[in-house]
């Protein structure tokens, strides 16, 4: 860990490099043959990666070799994890130990086991033999300590702990809440490493699909020029502004977080220029590294491209790529928003100069950001037009047509580009700091963004799958490094096509071997996750802490999240934030949803999905261990713990988000219109804005101690327009159970009808409740009722149930009721729905109030002489 290095003194490039590296890729960098062949390995990883993605896979690869590709994946991670990194801080850097090498080809061999004896594990069902629970116990220890060696000791320790429970969970001295029958060597090695239950499951099969190809797209991008590109523009658009080294820190972020996956690369990336320039304008080193911080771990959260759990989302709430998008992008949006208005607020307080002598009006630097982002959502969404026209007209020969549009299309660009000088990283200590304008730089990397439309366009136009969509997204990359060194070089008349040429093949290579090296942690993290989800499988541990979780806490929701979200923190500890999720969505999810139901809240998975998501990302900020927060300590010379603090508290907005979108699903655009998106995404805004400034201190000017809690209260009831009308004007009015066939023939078609279930627990005897949704549809009452497969008998005023058939609507949701026992399952309310006033008649009164609070405090500014 830096804690030694950073304090009191920023790191020079070359060692926020090897910072970078060691987190990232591995500290190791051997020369000779050795260095050329882990290169060649990393290259051969990320051309299988490629081909496997490709239409062409079937083809070319052996079906075999699909079949397991996971294990592949995994034995590239595995090698190279021994060969990168390093057993311990004093172990050589320079060249490869003996034993290293024994690991990396013992943890080759065992990964690859299912695939060299495939038909031998296929023969014996998936069931371990004596010789094959060896190689797996083998290949877990290998595992294990690879995990150890990329991402600290936390994530083996913790899938040790949880590997030994599955082993010694029978033993006296394990407690009974949580003691269960145990498992043999034989049955635990079957699960974990033969099956696709452990290991080798579906965080590891997604990181094999999706994730390798977004982090080589992102390394690809990234050797071809965008970052510095997008951070030059960042900087011309609101540099000149007041705070604008900070401002520009968090758009460069937001657009970095494209291209980096890692917080800790995202830092220092943007933050070796971002935070010189904010400590010249009046950020302390603290603020600067925490802006920073802040800005480049939202970069996760950030649509289109997100960090890796996004991807796991897609297979574990079972929704499509896109969807998972669309749910991410509002809360990601007003997120980076608010950070914006917080360096904005930071920089109002404590008065910081400007940067340069340019003047630009705010509202134009506003109007030309919002033009250029609704541009490019244009151009993404517009393009299906005239793809299909060129669909329609040739349907056979449209793929060949739309490639040499595209190419057309590039070399056009890079004609454009090629006009102007290539952009060379700037000097943030230079004594005379001159901002780029937009105006000439903007045309040397237009080009960029074709990746990314091509990217954004199969993903949410053509809705493809994540893999073949980052796959045609690489391809065009691969075009662009091999080719725009030697076409700008032909298009200025340059003679020296050659060596261009060379450079970009070199390019090529080098991003191949970054985007290889960038996965070792990933794979690796979702293989050791996978022991975790094994035994929450294996044991049925996962109910087990439904239960003690629901005992902590009181079956009150709120306090449940609090303790999810202080779970995830503590784990993010020693986690990545991909490891943290897969942990932590796996043992909770499904209970904050359970809960919910028995709190008459229905929560979607997708929103309890996002919340561990958030909160796991906010483990990279989080003192003591936030890695970012070390990492911008680092660049600025400031203390890492005051930084990681400051960067917290910059940070509140991620905090409350997740609580927020728990409550009000509108946030995360489900079943909500296009007007109703449009407004919620601007009350929103606004709900953001105004608890920022609540949470800052600072409004028109510096808010009192009563004005900040009534900005506080404004921003929820605009977060929570349904909690304040449900106590004016409540949505239920309820109903005798006896008569719910009834109160179903009342209702209107498209109403949903809600019944609350108890009965004893099919486990435990105990009685339990939960909250059943009704949709309302055509029909009698009778005809709705069996509609929905519920099976009822009226008896004595009370409305007893029978076990639902197999495969009806709610067969599923009343799986763990015991329909057999003494006790009844019966429907204890029915909770029918009322008309309501819209809730959005609550912004109005609190748009007044906030008007008010804004009033006030501008007649206090004309009293002390403060100008407007």
């Amino acid at each position: 860990m830096v804690e030694n290095d950073v304090k009191n003194r920023a790191l020079s490039e070359e060692e926020l490099q090897d910072l970078v590296a060691s987190s990232d890729a591995g500290a190791r960098n051997p020369a000779g043959m050795v260095g050329l062949l882990l290169a060649t390995v990393a290259v051969v990883w990320s051309l299988f990666q490629i081909l496997l993605a490709s239409p062409l896979a079937n083809y070319v690869l052996p079906g075999d070799m699909i079949n397991n590709s996971r294990q592949i994946h995994l034995a590239f991670a595995i090698f190279l994890a021994f060969m990168a990194y390093p057993a311990l801080k004093s172990s050589p850097r320079h060249y490869i130990p003996i034993q290293d090498w024994i690991f990396a080809l013992l943890g080759v061999f065992t990964a690859l086991y299912g695939l060299i004896f495939y038909q031998k594990v296929v023969d014996a069902g998936g069931l371990a033999d004596d010789v094959d629970k060896w190689f797996a116990f083998l290949g877990l220890l290998i595992l294990f300590e690879g995990a150890r060696r990329a991402l600290g000791p936390a994530m083996a320790l913790i899938a040790t702990i949880f590997l030994a429970y599955v082993f010694f969970g029978s033993s006296e001295w394990v407690t009974d809440v949580i003691r269960w029958k145990g498992a043999s060597l034989k049955k635990a090695m079957s699960h974990m490493w033969i099956t696709s239950e452990g290991v080798f499951g579906i965080a590891l099969g997604v990181s094999t699909k999706f994730v390798f190809l977004f982090v080589l797209f992102g390394a690809l991008l990234d050797k071809a020029g965008a970052g510095n590109y997008f951070i030059k523009m960042a900087f011309g658009a609101l540099g000149h502004l007041k705070g604008g080294p900070a401002k520009a820190a968090v758009v460069g972020s937001a657009a970095t977080g494209l291209i980096s996956g890692s917080s800790i690369a995202n830092v220092v990336t943007t933050g070796t220029f971002t935070i010189p320039l904010m400590k010249r304008v009046g950020f302390s080193s603290e603020k600067a590294g925490a802006v920073e911080v802040a800005s480049s771990v939202n970069g996760q959260i950030m649509p289109p491209v997100m960090g890796a759990a996004a991807f796991l989302m897609v297979e574990y709430v079972g929704i499509s790529y896109v969807e998972v998008i669309t749910h991410a992008f509002l809360p990601a949006t007003i997120s980076y928003i608010a950070l914006v208005y917080i360096v904005h607020l930071e920089a109002v307080k404590n008065n910081m100069p400007t940067l340069g002598n340019r003047v630009v009006s705010m509202g134009k630097t506003i109007g030309g950001m919002a033009a250029f982002f609704f541009g490019f959502a244009a151009l993404c969404y517009g393009v299906q037009y005239p793809v299909g026209w060129i669909v329609s007209a040739l349907p056979d020969g449209a793929g060949l047509v739309m490639s040499l549009l595209i190419f057309i299309a590039y070399v056009a660009l890079l004609w454009l580009a090629s006009s102007v000088p290539d952009l060379e990283p700037d000097d943030p200590n230079a004594e005379e700091v001159e901002l780029p304008v937009v105006g000439e730089i903007y045309k040397s990397g237009l080009y960029f963004l074709l990746p990314i439309v091509v990217l954004v366009y199969f993903l949410m136009i053509e809705q493809k799958s994540p893999g073949l969509s980052a796959f045609w997204a690489t391809s065009l990359l691969f075009v662009i490094l091999l080719t725009q060194r030697p076409l700008k070089a032909m298009f200025r008349g340059e003679s020296d096509l050659f060596n261009a040429c060379k450079a970009g093949v070199v390019d090529l290579t080098h991003g191949l071997i970054d985007g290889a090296r960038n996965m070792i942690g990933i794979g690796l993290a979702t293989a050791t996750a996978g022991v975790i989800v094994g035994t929450v499988t294996l044991t049925g541990v996962g109910q087990v802490m439904a239960d003690l979780v629901e005992l902590l806490s009181g079956g009150n929701l709120i306090l449940m999240l609090v303790m999810v979200g202080l779970l995830s923190l503590v784990l993010g500890m020693g986690l990545p934030t991909t490891a943290n999720y897969i942990v932590v969505s796996s043992l909770m999810a499904g209970v904050v949803v359970e809960l919910g139901a028995q709190s008459g809240l229905i929560v979607p998975l997708i929103a309890v999905h996002l919340f561990v998501f958030y909160f796991g990302i906010m483990a990279d900020v989080t003192p003591p261990v936030g890695l970012a927060s070390f990492a911008a300590a680092a660049v600025s010379g400031g203390d890492a713990i005051k930084t990681g603090f400051v960067a917290f508290f910059y940070s509140l907005r991620t905090v409350a988000l997740p609580f927020v979108f728990i409550f009000n699903t509108d946030l995360l655009l489900i079943d909500v219109t296009w007007t109703q998106g449009i407004l919620v995404f601007i009350t929103a805004s606004i709900a953001i804005l105004v608890f920022t400034a609540g949470t800052m201190g600072w409004f028109l000017t510096k808010s009192r101690l009563y004005e900040s809690i009534a900005l506080i209260l404004v921003a929820f009831v605009l977060f929570r327009p349904d909690f304040v009308m449900d106590r004016i004007q409540p949505p239920f009015t309820q109903a005798a159970p006896a008569d719910v066939v009834t109160v179903l023939g009342e209702a209107s078609e498209g109403d949903e009808l809600r019944l609350t279930v108890a009965g004893p627990d099919f486990d435990t005897g105990e009685i339990k409740e939960t909250t059943l949704v009704l949709p309302v549809g055509a029909g009698t009452g009778e005809e709705r009722l069996a509609d929905t497969g519920l099976l009822l008998m009226i008896e004595d005023g009370l409305a007893k149930m029978d076990e639902p058939a197999f495969g009806s609507p709610f067969s599923s949701s009343l799986a763990n009721f015991d329909f057999y026992g003494d006790e009844p399952v019966q429907i204890t309310e029915v909770h029918a729905p009322v008309h309501q006033m819209a809730k959005e008649i609550v912004f109005v009164p609190a748009l007044i109030f906030l008007l008010l609070i804004a009033l006030m405090q501008r007649a206090r500014m004309s009293r002390e002489g403060v100008p407007a």
